[in-house]
């Protein structure tokens, strides 16, 4: 569903309650994860009518995807279909112990919960794998952009000599305490040519780079990779979340024309700017879900359980006609487990506003911030658990003042339950589509063998080229 942006005026959309949308009611004892309803037949995808489908063939795989997030830990394992879909092959999923705004706080109850949801995913698929695609969440991720030069000498550039650039990079990225996981393209200069997507095979004497580049601290990356470890497991990619989400909710036209992604999240609510096939800028916002769920816990004096619960049955963005009639049972913390009292609906929907209001208002402002040009104007697709929330459309069209739409993923066969929650599965969907070959989109190339070169090296590469 999308919701157009407000005119001049900037008039309240009014929100109105619609069958089609259902509240999902919520697992006991699982946070944010839905309950089971009966699963979609596993050979539908969801592929929007008339799209074309993407010219680049899948890698087969299988490939194993780790989503470790603030209320839930996801594993998936999929393949690469001719098609260009990608099937799940196994799934699991545990309650997330161990985690706090999406970094690693107690290394072994975190341990405990990957392993589980990793087992469940690998029995399952019948398939066990020793390396695995990770969701970057932890360690302060920063956005940043650097312009590289590389001297060519008049030769042909290389994929070598690509490879050294953002290898530099790399290195010029590196400040202390913190590593560079993503160094992607934007758009290269050959001598005085601007806007080269691709500039192997042509001729220049300097080869110049605008990266962004993506980094996080370097202890909190340690400690990730030391929980995977101890279950076995080695980190065979590490994908920004706002990037994988992008990937997995976005189409060709949308990441062209300028789109934001909005993962609304447990722990985080993390963004995405997308533009002329490129992820431009990304930024985190430490407050998700769960802060609102806590807002309800406090607000009504119950169990944060309960309070899950009634945020996912009752709860709403935007205060709806009848909600000061509609009486809602609540269960108070206390010595009697079973002191009830009623409320109307509109006590809950009071607290839930002006949280997500919040939320809603600190998105708009990084946006402003972002200085990515007019691919920050576009629209604005939600994502995650939190854009399940009834209302919170509407609301979000007239605070950011653009065109909204839900964003599910796209062009997978399999996920866990029904295309409602899907939302829920975007980042790590997008992680498997970055297994399967989106990594080749981004057009960040493989620079684990292009080591930065000391200024002796580039030297002796520079005499060598010219005899």
């Amino acid at each position: 569903m999308t919701y157009p942006a407000p005119g001049p005026l900037k008039a309240s959309l009014p929100a109105t309650r619609t069958a089609a949308n259902p509240p999902v009611p919520a697992i006991k004892g699982m946070g944010n994860v839905p309950a089971r309803v009966p699963r979609a037949r596993s050979g539908t995808a969801l592929v929007p009518a008339g799209e074309r489908a993407p010219t680049r063939k899948l890698r087969t795989g299988p490939f194993s995807v780790l989503d470790i997030g603030s209320t839930k830990i996801v594993c998936l394992i999929g393949r690469g279909e001719p098609d260009n879909t990608i099937r799940i092959l196994g799934h699991g999923w545990r309650r997330s112990h161990g985690v706090r705004s999406g970094g690693i706080v107690d290394l072994r109850e975190a341990e405990s919960a990957i392993r589980a949801a990793v087992a469940q995913a690998e029995d399952m698929a019948t398939e066990r794998r020793d390396s695995i695609f990770v969701n970057l969440s932890c360690g302060h991720p920063e956005s940043r952009h650097i312009n590289a030069r590389w001297p060519i000498g008049g030769r042909e550039i290389t994929k070598t000599d690509v490879s050294r650039i953002i290898a530099e990079a790399r290195a010029r990225a590196l400040t202390e305490g913190r590593s560079a996981i993503h160094t992607l393209p934007l758009d290269y200069a050959v001598d005085d040519t601007q806007e080269v997507l691709d500039p192997r095979g042509h001729l220049c004497d300097l080869l110049s780079a605008r990266l962004h580049v993506i980094d996080a601290n370097t202890t909190a990356l340690r400690n990730l990779e030391a929980v995977l470890s101890r279950v076995e497991l080695k980190i065979e990619g590490m994908v920004s979340s706002p990037l994988a989400s992008g990937l997995a909710v976005m189409n060709e036209d949308e990441r062209n024309l300028g789109a934001t992604v909005v993962d609304m999240g447990g722990g985080t609510t993390s963004i995405g700017v997308f533009g002329e096939g490129r992820l431009l800028h990304t930024a985190t916002i430490p407050v998700g879900g769960l802060h609102i769920t806590r807002d309800i816990a406090h607000g009504l004096s119950t169990s944060i359980d309960n309070a899950e619960r009634l945020k996912t049955i009752h709860g709403s963005a935007e205060l709806l006609a009848g909600d000061d009639h509609d009486p809602i049972l609540v269960q108070l913390i206390g010595d009697n487990d079973h002191h009830y009292v009623k409320i109307p609906r509109a006590k809950i929907v009071s607290i839930i506003h002006p949280r997500v209001e919040e939320t809603l208002e600190m998105v708009r402002d990084r946006l402003e911030m972002a200085a990515v040009g007019p691919a920050s104007d576009g629209r604005v697709i939600l994502t995650g658990g939190g854009s399940l929330l009834e209302g919170i459309g509407p609301m979000a069209a007239r605070i950011l003042n653009r065109q909204v739409r839900l964003g599910r993923p796209r062009r997978i066969v399999g996920l866990p339950e029904n295309p409602a929650t899907w939302p829920m599965f975007s980042t790590s969907a997008g992680l498997l589509a970055w297994a399967a070959g989106a990594a080749d989109e981004m057009g960040e190339p493989d620079t684990r063998n292009a080591r930065p070169d000391s200024l002796v090296r580039r030297f002796v590469d520079f005499i060598r080229d010219r005899v």
